[in-house]
């Protein structure tokens, strides 16, 4: 597909990335692109994120997508962490900001932000009702499953390794077991979300206890350089 102006690194991310696809699954595109330096410093901003549907693609500007790696957000973390023939654009900028992504990464941090986008993939689910619902809420209840057991899986071994695999071993088990909770047992995700805050608890990270910001910051104003005007 085309690369939007100044697009610096675009990728197939979500259910396909994870294996995790099925009839009807949508194709979703993250990236980040450069807003003309010059644009910076006038009294209007450009805007931070572009989002478009048909097709669904999320572009981040430089600025925030460096800040939301460095918080340890885990779907900004996956466009650094993609299997090579995902990405659709890969610009000598991208390349560099790959070849840093370990710079982003901190322990604590992957900690918080997995285990707090599971609970809130948790919460979805307790809220759900009495169980009686349609069949596009139990489809949206099985998915909110298997992005819960996705996120835990996921942070947990980039928390023991340091190293994020987005595409997952087992597509079947995921499935398997977001069916399971939209058959009604909910215990299930709950009793997975207590055993891996466990897990992280007794886990030893060789990731450093803060992200490294200079690295960051170096490739963040290099792209402000090469893009200095539109």
């Amino acid at each position: 597909m085309a690369a939007a102006p100044h697009t610096l690194l675009l990728g197939v991310v979500g259910s396909t990335a994870y294996g995790l696809t099925r009839p009807g699954s949508d194709i979703d595109r993250l990236g980040v692109f450069a807003a003309p330096t010059i644009d910076l410093v006038g009294l209007e901003r450009p805007t931070e994120s572009v989002v478009t549907t048909a097709p669904d693609r999320t572009l981040h500007e430089a600025a925030k997508a460096v800040r939301l790696l460095l918080s340890g957000n885990p779907t900004a973390t996956e466009i650094l962490w993609l299997p090579d023939d995902l990405y659709e654009v890969r610009t000598r900028l991208g390349e560099d900001l790959i070849a840093i992504r370990s710079a982003f990464l901190c322990a604590p941090r992957v900690r918080s932000a997995y285990l707090g986008y599971a609970v809130q993939q948790f919460q979805r689910l307790s809220d759900r009702g009495d169980g009686s619902f349609s069949s596009d809420t139990c489809r949206r209840t099985a998915k909110h499953a298997r992005h819960l057991a996705r996120l835990l899986h996921q942070g947990l071994e980039l928390y023991r390794s340091g190293h994020l695999q987005v595409r997952v071993a087992d597509p079947q088990a995921l499935h398997d077991f977001g069916d399971q909770v939209a058959d009604g047992d909910v215990d299930a995700a709950r009793e997975l979300l207590a055993r891996t805050e466990a897990a992280f608890d007794a886990a030893r990270s060789p990731l450093p206890d803060q992200p490294d910001r200079a690295a960051a910051e170096a490739w963040l104003r290099s792209v402000r350089i090469a893009h200095w005007e539109a």
